[in-house]
């Protein structure tokens, strides 16, 4: 398990300070630590769900779901599961994630 460390009101994993986190109440959690790329209709781009094309973000980060891994999500995806997945407070952060 990576090194959560709380300096006053931010939150660093590994050293990397996070910039933006989700939570499910699946009990997953998304911590983006660094944002990848920006998917605009308006400049061509976009993602594409269920047939719906929509604006997204492509963040870096830590996720902590069935397994614990660093990697790239969607938040757009996440946005997807609705009132299931929610972005956690700024001042909820640094007390945000599983710890053990």
């Amino acid at each position: 398990m990576p090194a959560f460390t709380a300096k006053g009101n931010e939150l660093f994993i590994e050293g990397r300070k996070v910039l933006a986190g989700w939570e499910s109440f699946s009990g997953w959690y998304w911590f983006a630590t660094e944002k990848s790329e920006e998917r605009k209709l308006s400049d061509g781009g976009g993602s594409v769900f269920d047939g719906v094309a929509v604006d997204d973000t492509i963040w870096f980060g830590f996720i902590q779901g069935q397994v614990s891994e660093w990697g790239y999500f969607s938040e757009a995806e996440i946005r997807r599961l609705g009132s299931r997945a929610w972005r956690i407070k700024e001042c909820d952060l640094p007390f945000s994630g599983r710890r053990r």
